[in-house]
């Protein structure tokens, strides 16, 4: 069992760092963001061949669920963005600057700067969400 402990608090410690954390990140948001678009591909589809269907897709997406999954889809959009132009700045101008610290400094950076900028969005959906599902 002790050995299993070990394992475990190994691999975390070793996989869990802001770089590692910071990729992870950016995939999942990316493919959130690519699920939101198959899906909003797919039911926009059938407004013209199946506009019941397309009625009923918009009153479940009005639903509390699928608003509070739309403003963490706002955040997802708004990381991959931001985590994206930090990767090809990097990238493009100063390769050399993939160093640990500066790594984890600027990931950080990137997620503080997508928090504040998705924080008027999140207002702004939640407000909206409040009054139209709630009445308040």
């Amino acid at each position: 069992m002790d050995s299993l402990k070990s394992t475990l608090y190994g691999f975390i410690r070793y996989r869990l760092n802001t770089g590692n954390l910071s990729f992870v990140m950016h995939r999942l948001t990316g493919l959130g963001t690519l699920l939101f678009l198959s899906i909003h591909i797919l039911d926009t589809s059938t407004v013209y061949f199946f506009p019941s269907l397309y009625s009923h897709a918009i009153d479940i997406y009005r639903s509390t669920p699928f608003m509070l999954l739309e403003i963490v889809l706002v955040f997802s959009v708004i990381y991959h963005g931001v985590n994206g132009a930090r990767i090809a700045i990097f990238d493009l101008f100063a390769p050399a600057g993939w160093r640990t610290g500066v790594e984890a400094r600027t990931a950080l950076i990137t997620l503080a700067v997508a928090f504040i900028l998705w924080l008027p969005a999140a207002y702004l959906m939640g407000r909206s969400m409040l009054v139209h599902n709630f009445g308040l």
